[in-house]
């Protein structure tokens, strides 16, 4: 259950309006009327519970739990535990969110600028939005409406946000322009220099980076990411695309639409990413390379080729994946010998 010190709960709600409201099917025998009061674990839900089971691993967890319902793909339902009522999906994660949200709403934001906040008199605010204590608005920005700055924020001359978009605490934003529903986490920086050097014997000489940080709609950036601005050309963000914590984008990085990035991945400039890519946890790539839309890179691979469309990589430097199996097979095997 949550912790209610940090989150507001509502309900309960009837069973039939929470299928509805995740396009679920309330199984047959199943009251729609029930009232579920909260969502749990399946180890942790009892009495007025309703938790998901989305993976296999979890199918002993949901033949023992207590939770009054579960939403579940239908071909686990025959294993649900005697009295526990089903909703059935075919995609019980993505109906879990619906529901969780449900419970768990955004808290509405009390519009106002906090005491100890400063924007500028040129800045630009729309209706409702929301700055908090320490947080800096610099001239010209301009901020959507519903929009949330959090605390110590800063927000660069001329930069725009769109509405509904959420500024974490401490996190910076320069040389930038935001979409919709943005969801920036604390600590994340945004449109700093790229790293742009002409090197020479006679010493590193500073390419003034002169473009911005272009990202789309629905976009999340998590914590302590880095994206800096382009040299000349942006660098884009497309999207839907979520990127989690401590993840490194440089300068004329094009990153296309519901793409996933996931903690300390590191993007060397001028790469172009297509649409709906996938990189593991701590993969790099260098600059200059194209992946193709939809392609997969494993964790810790080192990227130095272009990746086709539908292309799945692993390994430094990353292969097509069933190359990279047979290598790490092969090596193993040589490895046992030699131990013999």
């Amino acid at each position: 259950m949550a912790d209610p010190r940090f989150f507001d709960r509502a309900g309960p709600f009837p069973l039939a309006q929470l299928a509805e409201r995740c396009g679920a099917e309330v199984a047959k025998a199943a009251d729609g009327q029930m009232p579920i009061h909260d969502v749990a674990p399946l180890d942790k839900a009892g009495d007025g519970a309703i938790s998901f089971l989305d993976n296999k691993k979890y199918v002993e967890a949901f033949t023992q739990s207590r939770a009054s319902a579960c939403i579940v793909h239908p071909s686990m339902a025959p294993r649900a535990p005697d009295g526990m009522a089903l909703l059935v999906t075919p995609d019980p994660y993505r109906a879990y969110a619906m529901v969780a949200q449900v419970f768990y709403p955004e808290v509405a934001l009390e519009a106002g600028v906090a005491a100890g906040a400063h924007v500028d008199p040129s800045a630009r605010l729309g209706e409702g939005v929301r700055v908090e204590a320490g947080a800096f608005i610099g001239a010209q920005a301009e901020i959507g409406a519903g929009s949330l700055i959090g605390p110590n924020a800063v927000i660069g001359r001329g930069v725009v946000l769109g509405g509904a978009c959420v500024i974490g605490a401490n996190a910076s934003v320069s040389h930038a322009i935001l979409g919709e529903r943005v969801r920036v986490y604390p600590g994340v920086r945004i449109g700093q220099d790229g790293f742009g050097f002409a090197m020479g014997p006679k010493g590193h000489l500073k390419v003034p980076q002169l473009g911005r940080v272009v990202i789309g709609n629905d976009v999340e950036i998590g914590a302590n990411a880095t994206i800096d601005r382009g040299a000349g050309p942006d660098t884009v963000i497309g999207a839907g695309t979520k990127i989690d914590n401590l993840v490194q984008i440089a300068h004329n990085v094009q990153i296309g639409r519901n793409c996933v990035i996931v903690s300390q991945v590191g993007i060397s400039g001028s790469t172009r990413i297509d649409d709906f890519v996938v990189i593991a946890g701590q993969a790099g790539i260098t600059g200059h390379l194209h992946i193709g839309a939809g392609a997969r890179i494993a964790g810790q691979s080192g990227v130095m080729r272009d990746i086709e469309a539908g292309g799945t990589v692993g390994g430094s430097p990353a292969v097509p994946m069933t190359e990279w199996l047979r290598q790490s097979a092969i090596l193993g095997q040589m490895a046992r010998k030699k131990g013999r």
